[in-house]
């Protein structure tokens, strides 16, 4: 039973808690949080709370919500820790699991190299096989890999040129304000590109990205150049074998983002989250060795089910086909969902 320790308790943090609970070989040790807030009052009901230092447990105390010590003592408590605080701060706090000889994960906003390898499930699980420091990639960049590395397996993939349309911010975030505008990345390749190729071997990658002012999803327009020549069909056949990846249609009624994400409240998951990659199936298209595609990815939730298989590649538990079936079941993920 690995004990899993949460540094950070927000969008991804609090989701990983979530599935980690739900699993047969590993547990929550226990959660940091530094502020007494709602979030706080209602973890407080399942996990045990820690705070960044000791001046933060009087804060708690005052607003009548218990907790089990600092950051410190869930160190002592973990077997590893998921680092979900916010963008640049991961590296700062490896000092600190160094410190304590405790495993660590990383999210996508941590570079690469803080990390002795990033991760993704599909494309290289033993690439992280009893590392102590791994970075799972970010939402976007975890989203192409699940689906191009169906094709780069089964067909072979010379290069790929993926347009990236992404949220302007999760639907919780109040700092960024009222939204008007479309912002494009002005680094061409986006940082997408560098990001997949770490994951993901495969030949040259070129990413285009721009921000647009809506909260619920990213929408990914790809076009892969294949090393032979197949059908559509036989695209969207690779596609199915994987449980991770979601074909949708419009036949259906799920035009946009909006529909995708009433479909994933009908379906009754945790907080409605989707999993999945969405591969819209009339999207699919391939003329010569070029395949098309249009997916949707929601990136609060894309990179829950790769926390929970980068543990047991850390710890050695179980082989990838294993923990990704063993995954998908306790997350309810590829379950039929209409």
């Amino acid at each position: 039973m690995i004990k899993v320790g949460i540094n950070g308790y927000g969008t991804i943090g609090k989701r990983v808690a979530y599935a980690v609970s739900l699993q047969r070989d590993m547990t929550v040790a226990g959660i940091v949080k530094s502020s007494p807030d709602f979030m706080s009052r209602i973890a407080s009901r399942n996990f045990r709370i820690f705070v960044p230092d000791k001046e933060k447990v009087k804060l708690f105390q005052e607003a009548g919500i218990k907790t089990e010590g600092t950051v410190d003592d869930l160190m002592g408590d973990s077997d590893v820790v998921v680092d979900a605080t916010p963008e640049g701060m991961g590296r700062k706090n490896k000092q600190l699991y160094e410190k304590f000889h405790v495993k660590a994960i990383f999210q996508g906003g941590e570079d690469h190299n803080t990390a002795q390898a990033s991760f993704n499930a599909y494309s290289n699980y033993n690439e992280s096989w009893g590392k102590d420091f791994v970075r799972v990639v970010s939402c976007n960049t975890t989203g192409l890999a699940r689906t191009l590395y169906p094709l780069s397996s089964e067909i072979g993939i010379e290069s790929v040129n993926a347009t990236l349309v992404r949220r302007g911010t999760d639907p919780n975030d109040h700092k960024k304000g009222p939204m008007n505008a479309i912002e494009p990345s002005l680094k061409i390749p986006s940082h997408h590109a560098p990001d997949l190729k770490t994951v993901l071997s495969i030949g040259e990658v070129n990413t285009v990205a721009m921000k647009v002012p809506t909260t619920l999803m990213h929408v990914h327009s790809v076009q892969a150049v294949l090393k032979r020549e197949v059908k559509a069909e036989d695209v969207l056949s690779s596609f199915s074998s994987y449980k991770r990846i979601l074909p949708v249609s419009g036949k259906d009624g799920v035009y946009s983002t909006a529909q995708i994400m009433e479909m994933a409240k009908e379906r009754s998951l945790n907080r409605s989250d989707l999993y999945e990659i969405a591969v819209w199936k009339e999207s699919v298209s391939v003329k010569g060795r070029v395949a098309s595609y249009i997916q949707a990815v929601h990136q609060e939730s894309d990179v829950i089910p790769e926390n929970i298989d980068a543990i047991r590649s850390m710890f050695q538990l179980l082989e990838r086909d294993k923990s990704v079936s063993t995954t998908d079941e306790t997350m309810g993920i590829g379950r039929k969902v209409y």
